[in-house]
């Protein structure tokens, strides 16, 4: 007998309801695989806790700290492990969950879109990247026990106790309270400080004529009694040691003295121990020097002394050069210009006249002759003078030819006025004489 005829009559109800009826059944049962395989997972992490506790004797993890390291790594790891898993079962559910839906819904559409769906993953594929690093660069930390919840680590960007430790990130608390959230594919590096034991290094200065084997005695015997102490004895490790001197200057001598302490124990007996050993030394009557006058060595020396400031100084001022001052040049002199001798017989109108001044003419040397002139006189030279700084000037007259009876010759007056009145002006063009009649030489004759 069909059963979707008894339930039915005639099997409408399927056909209208059994997809809708499919997907449901589809999600309830991914929610329902979720949950048992997250019961599994927290059962499973509570089950190793639970037994590291019955071992160490107590009931809530805070008391682990006392226990040995190996346990509390354990409690840690666990609990990492747990939270990474669960995780990733929830991410791997919901994608097969969805990819049934959808199967479900359109049958055939994911075999349909199978080209789409390739070039729609390696899309994802490139531009997820990022994601997929950070995934599995967070699984590798935790299955290679880099880091765990409450481990004190450095991770680059930041520093501090790690709180949680996700799939994609992880949060950490630095000691202002800051909660930091690290990307797992940006951590390059893991610089942990809670795995293991740690050390107490403490380097003291005294002064240079201070009795350095009494002051070993009683630092070592002070940090023997700390560690003997019943509050103190289950964070110490292993006994003091001194390393004896560290350095030496003229003013102060370094002693180191380590003690080897759990790793989540470090500060608290750094600063007891620091505490007794200044009241030891007060009881001895040894001042400390100044940390001016201290050299240390050592990066744990270098921190120590971080409030130490280098010496300042002045800045020296740059002395410029003197420069010389200009020295005065004298005034220019004007040459004056002498009569030059003629020929028995001809005219004074070739010669200057005598008393008139000449007219400056500056770079007479370089300067381009008028193409007009036909014979250059010269000038008598200007008398010698003791001053070197003063120019020497010198000047031409020049010849001209005659120039048409229309145009009439300038007066000497006016040109000589002109060029006596304009020293710094343009240089003037010379008077222009008319031109003189040449002779037939003829020896003179004899009286």
């Amino acid at each position: 007998m069909d059963l979707s005829m008894v339930c039915c009559g005639d099997g409408s109800f399927f056909s209208t309801w059994g997809t809708l009826i499919q997907i449901v059944s589809y999600i309830v049962g991914g929610i329902v695989l979720r949950w048992i395989l997250l019961v599994v997972i927290r059962n499973t992490v509570d089950q190793i806790v639970s037994g590291v506790k019955k071992r160490q004797n107590v009931d809530d993890t805070q008391s682990i700290q006392a226990s040995p390291l190996t346990a509390v790594r354990v409690v840690q790891r666990t609990r990492t492990l747990g939270s990474v898993l669960s995780n990733i079962t929830t991410v791997v559910v919901v994608v097969i969950v969805l990819s049934l839906v959808v199967e479900a819904a359109q049958p055939g559409v994911l075999t349909s879109l199978a080209l789409l769906t390739a070039a729609l993953g390696a899309g994802l594929g490139f531009g997820a990247q990022n994601i997929v690093k950070d995934i599995l660069n967070g699984l590798f930390m935790v299955v290679e026990d880099q880091l765990g919840v409450g481990d004190v680590v450095d991770v680059g960007p930041a520093t501090g106790v790690v709180e949680t430790v996700g799939i994609r990130i992880t949060t950490l608390r630095d000691v202002n309270g800051t909660l930091w959230f690290v990307r797992n594919g940006e951590i390059l590096r893991v610089g942990n400080m809670s795995q293991g034991w740690a050390r107490v290094v403490i380097d003291l200065a005294v002064p240079y004529d201070t009795d350095v084997q009494s002051v070993q005695e009683r630092m070592l015997a002070t940090a023997t009694e700390l560690a003997s102490t019943p509050k103190w004895r289950s964070r110490i490790v292993e006994k003091p040691e001194l390393w004896g001197i560290e350095s030496i200057s003229e003013s102060a001598v370094v002693i180191r003295i380590v003690v080897k302490t759990r790793s989540n124990a470090r500060d608290d007996v750094s600063r007891e121990l620091r505490g007794r050993l200044k009241a030891s030394l007060d009881a001895m009557g040894v001042t400390l020097p100044s940390l001016s006058a201290v050299v240390l060595t050592g990066f744990e020396s270098a921190a120590s002394v971080g409030g130490a400031h280098p010496p300042r100084t002045a800045s020296t001022p740059v002395q410029q050069p003197e420069q010389p001052a200009p020295r005065k040049r004298a005034a220019r002199k004007v040459a004056q210009r002498q009569p030059a001798s003629s020929p028995a017989g001809s005219t004074g109108a070739a010669s200057a006249p005598a008393g008139s001044t000449s007219p400056v003419v500056r770079g007479a040397a370089g300067s381009r002759p008028d193409p007009r002139a036909t014979q250059m006189i010269p000038a008598q030279d200007p008398a010698p003078t003791a001053d070197p700084d003063e120019d020497e000037v010198t000047a031409a007259w020049t010849v001209l030819p005659e120039e048409p009876a229309s145009a009439p010759a300038p007066s000497r007056e006016a040109t000589t006025g002109t060029a006596a009145g304009s020293e710094d002006a343009a240089p003037p063009k010379p008077p222009r004489a008319p031109r003189q009649p040449r002779k037939p030489a003829t020896p003179p004759e004899e009286s």
